[in-house]
C-alpha cells in the first residue's frame, strides 16, 4: 500500500465520548489501567471511576474509505466488522483458536488494503476469504462457501466437498 494513498489518524478515544462511557453505569470518567499493542490496534484497560468495573476500549488507525461493489453493482462502505460476523459465522464450534481466526481477518483485510485501489468486487473479497479459510479448516469452507455460492441443494455441497 502506498504511504501516500492511506490516511494515517489515529482515533484516540478519549475525543470520541460516546464510545468511552462505561459499558455498566454509563459514566464518562475512566482511568486507563493498563495499554498495549495489539493486532486490532492499542488495547486499553479502563476502571470506571464511579462504580469501579473494568472493561476494554481499542484505537485502531483510521484508513482512507475502501468500497465493496456489490453483485448488482451498489456500492457500499467496507465494514470489517460484516466481513468479520461472517467469517466467524463459518467457524462457529470449529476448534480454531479466535486468535488465528483474528489474524486470519486482519491479513485478509490487509491483503485488500495493499492492492492501494479504492474498490473491490465481492467476487474478489469472497474468493480471496474462501482460499484463507480453507487453508484453516474445510468444514469452515464448505459452511462460508454454501452461502458466498449460494447453494441451492445437496447437489451443490457435494460438487464443492468433491473439490477439496
Amino acid at each position: 500500500m502506498h504511504k501516500k494513498s492511506v490516511i494515517y489518524n489515529i482515533l484516540y478515544l478519549s475525543l470520541l465520548k460516546k464510545n468511552m462511557n462505561c459499558p455498566y453505569c454509563l459514566n464518562k470518567e475512566s482511568k486507563v489501567t493498563d495499554k498495549r499493542e495489539s493486532p486490532e490496534g492499542v488495547r486499553r484497560r479502563r476502571e470506571c471511576l464511579k462504580c469501579g468495573k473494568r472493561f476494554t476500549t481499542y484505537e485502531r488507525i483510521s484508513r482512507e474509505d475502501l468500497y465493496v461493489i456489490k453483485k448488482d453493482g451498489r456500492r457500499e462502505k467496507f465494514e470489517r466488522e460484516k466481513l468479520e460476523r461472517g467469517i466467524i459465522r463459518a467457524f462457529e464450534k470449529r476448534p480454531v483458536a479466535k486468535e488465528k481466526i483474528d489474524k486470519m481477518i486482519n491479513e485478509i483485510e490487509e491483503q485488500i488494503r495493499k492492492r492501494g485501489k479504492k474498490e473491490i468486487k465481492t467476487s474478489e473479497m469472497g474468493e480471496l476469504v474462501m482460499k484463507k479459510i480453507k487453508k484453516i479448516d474445510n468444514v469452515a469452507y464448505i459452511r462460508f462457501a454454501s452461502v458466498y455460492r449460494d447453494f441451492q441443494d445437496i447437489n451443490d455441497f457435494k460438487q464443492e466437498i468433491k473439490k477439496l
